[in-house]
C-alpha cells in the first residue's frame, strides 16, 4: 500500500502469520499469575499521538537528551559510515529523524528512509511529511511489530539503523537480545544501529518522566485497556483503574501498571473470557530498563554487536551508542 511513486508501506499486521497477535497476548497476559500485556499494544492512532504529547512534557527529559546528542554527533556517524538509507525501528512521528536524515543530504548522501512501526497512522503522516520536505527522498516502510526484525527495506545499500528513544529498553532482557542478533543477522559490514539507553539515575527524575503533572502518561497507560474495548470487545471500565509507575532500583527498571480500584470481573467477549481483579491488583503494561555504558555494551555483545562509539548529553541522562557486526 501507498501513495504515489516515492512512498510505498508493506503492512505485515494484516498476514496471518504477524506476530502482533492481541488475542493471543491478552489471553496469555490476562490469565498469567501476574497480569501482563505488552507495550506495543498502547499504539494506536490515539496511543500513538499521546506518545508525542508525552516527549514534549517538562517531565520527560528522554526526548531533549536525545536530541541534543543526535545534533551534535549526526555528521560525524554519517561521515564515518557514509549511509545513503535510513531505517528506523518505531519511528512514530520522526521528529528527530530529520535531524539524521538533514546530516545524510548535507553531505548528498540521502536517498531512502526505511521507518518500521507499529501504527499506520503515525508512518503514513511522517512519510507523507517528510516526502514534502525532502524531495529526493523515497520512503519504503514497512507496518510491523518491530520486536521480530525481518526483510528490512533497501538490503544490499549502505544503511544506517536508528533505534531511538531507548525504546530497547522496553523489552524483557531475553527478548532484547532476540531483537539485537535479528538486527545483527539483517545488517552488512557496511551498516550500522545508533541506538539510545536512557541511562541510570537517581529514582526522583525517573519516576517523575513517568508520572507527570498533567496526567498525559496516565492517560497513555489507559489507553491500552481502549484498544482492548475496541479490537477485542472487552468491558474494561477505565474509571476502575489508576495508573501507577515505579522504579525497581535493583532491576534498574520503570514498571508501568494499571492497578484496579476495586474488586471486579472484566468480560471479553471475543476471547470468551472473564478476568477477575482484587482490589490493589495490577495489571503491568510497561516495562523501562535504564542502563549504564557498561550493561549497554554487554546487551549489544549479546546481539553480536560491537560498540564503536558512545556519547551521552552533557547531563549524563541519555546516551546514544554507535554499534557494527563483529569484524
Amino acid at each position: 500500500m501507498g501513495g504515489g511513486d516515492r512512498l510505498v508501506l508493506h503492512n505485515l499486521l494484516d498476514h496471518r502469520e504477524s506476530p502482533y497477535q492481541l488475542a493471543l497476548d491478552a489471553r496469555a497476559g490476562l490469565s498469567a499469575s501476574r497480569k501482563v500485556l505488552p507495550s506495543k499494544y498502547f499504539y494506536d492512532a490515539r496511543g500513538s499521538r499521546l506518545f508525542e504529547k508525552i516527549t514534549g512534557l517538562p517531565e520527560y527529559y528522554q526526548t531533549r537528551a536525545e536530541r541534543e546528542i543526535l545534533e551534535r554527533v549526526a555528521p560525524g556517524i554519517v561521515q564515518l559510515l557514509r549511509p545513503t538509507v535510513l531505517v528506523e525501528f518505531g519511528s512514530g512521528s520522526a521528529a528527530k529523524t530529520r535531524v539524521l536524515l538533514d546530516a545524510m543530504r548535507s553531505v548528498g548522501l540521502l536517498e531512502s528512509y526505511g521507518p518500521v512501526d507499529v501504527s499506520e497512522d503515525a508512518s503514513r503522516r511522517a512519510a507523507y511529511s517528510l516526502l514534502a520536505d525532502y524531495p529526493e527522498l523515497r520512503v519504503e516502510g514497512v507496518i510491523g511489530d518491530f520486536e521480530h526484525p525481518h526483510d528490512l527495506p533497501f538490503p544490499g545499500r549502505r544503511r544506517l539503523m536508528a533505534f531511538l528513544g531507548s525504546t530497547i529498553g522496553n523489552l524483557e532482557d531475553h527478548q532484547a537480545v532476540e531483537f539485537l542478533q535479528a538486527v545483527a543477522a539483517e545488517m552488512s559490514p557496511a551498516d550500522g544501529l545508533l541506538i539510545g539507553f536512557d541511562l541510570v539515575k537517581e529514582a526522583g527524575t525517573l519516576e517523575l518522566a513517568y508520572n507527570d503533572s498533567s496526567g498525559v502518561t496516565a492517560e497513555f497507560n489507559l489507553n491500552i485497556l481502549r484498544v482492548l474495548n475496541r479490537e477485542l470487545g472487552a468491558e474494561f471500565d477505565l474509571t476502575a483503574f489508576r495508573h501507577l509507575a515505579l522504579y525497581d532500583t535493583e532491576k534498574a527498571r520503570i514498571e508501568m501498571h494499571l492497578v484496579s480500584t476495586r474488586g471486579q470481573s472484566v468480560r471479553i467477549r471475543d476471547l470468551g473470557m472473564m478476568v477477575d481483579f482484587e482490589e490493589g491488583e495490577s495489571i503491568r503494561t510497561e516495562l523501562s530498563h535504564k542502563y549504564t555504558r557498561s550493561s549497554a555494551t554487554a546487551l549489544l555483545a549479546s546481539g553480536g554487536l560491537v560498540v564503536k562509539r558512545w556519547d551521552a548529553d552533557g547531563a549524563g541522562r541519555f546516551a546514544l551508542g554507535l554499534a557494527r557486526t563483529r569484524e
